[in-house]
């Protein structure tokens, strides 16, 4: 397969008032992954190491959320961040033409991912969540957890030592995340400060964030996958089994040694598992 770059995979679309980044290869049944909401956040830097295996398979599409990457900026006050963003995703599968999905959301992008198939439960074939936002308070650990005060510093105080400080927290193991990484993760946050400060204003009340979903998990109607790491210190491992336990049809895989992002630090494994996921009836 012909190696994939951002630059040969970046597309864009209108999605309803907002015009959305998006990098696309492959073809067949349409798979959207959804990245996290940390500063500088992409489809791309969150999902580089997943997008040629799923594409051999699959239509794969990483979105870059509203408010982040190359989609445009948003201010949300008056709605939670995951119905806007679910609706952003509803907007751009109907500019493409596409009627049905796999879901796939990391973090901010899996709570994103479990509104969508809330709100459209006809538009959702499977659902695959990796640390996901949406889990409402923990029995197991104080929060919010070290990652997300880290995170929250540097929307105030973009830096790259902090960067650096989140990144390393975000993996279970630090060694390998490059320097090359860090930068371009860097140069991402920095491009764009309207992002910041829009996601800073977007916190503050009466503006309700992310909602907490796990009053509403009955209602997933699609096929879900969990996939949690061990060692998360962005969101905890109980949430893993919040939405276990009331997802109706659902699934749950722990990685040991793993962080906030199975996707990265266990590619390959993900890769697989994942793939197997959604090949079966």
């Amino acid at each position: 397969m012909t190696t994939l770059s951002n630059e040969t995979t970046s597309r864009f679309a209108q999605a309803g008032d907002i015009k959305v980044h998006y990098n696309e290869a492959g073809s067949g049944d349409a798979v959207i992954l959804l990245h996290g909401g940390g500063p500088g956040a992409t489809g791309w830097s969150n999902y580089f190491k997943n997008i040629g295996p799923f594409a051999e398979k699959h239509r794969t599409i990483l979105m870059d959320q509203p408010g982040f990457g190359e989609t445009d900026s948003v201010v949300i006050k008056s709605e939670s961040r995951d119905l806007v963003h679910a609706r952003a995703v509803k907007d751009l599968i109907d500019s493409l033409g596409i009627d049905k999905v796999t879901m796939i959301g990391n973090s901010m992008g899996g709570a994103s991912s479990i509104r969508f198939a809330i709100e459209y439960p006809d538009r959702i074939n499977k659902l695959v969540l990796m640390g996901a936002a949406g889990g409402g308070v923990s029995i197991m650990q104080p929060m919010p957890q070290e990652g997300i005060k880290i995170m929250f510093g540097l929307y105030n105080n973009p830096n790259m030592e902090d960067l650096k400080r989140m990144i390393q927290v975000f993996v279970y193991d630090s060694s390998f995340m490059t320097e090359e990484l860090i930068q371009q993760r860097f140069d991402a946050m920095m491009k764009h400060p309207e992002h910041l400060k829009n996601f800073m204003d977007s916190m503050r009340p009466p503006a309700p964030g992310l909602e907490d979903l796990t009053p509403r998990l009955s209602e997933v109607k699609a096929k879900t996958l969990i996939i949690w790491g061990r060692d998360d210190r962005f969101v905890p491992l109980d949430h893993g089994l919040k939405f276990l336990w009331g997802i109706p049809d659902a699934e749950l895989h722990i990685f040991s040694k793993c962080g906030h992002w199975a996707q990265y630090e266990h590619a390959d494994e993900f890769n697989q598992l994942v793939l197997d996921f959604l090949d079966r009836d």
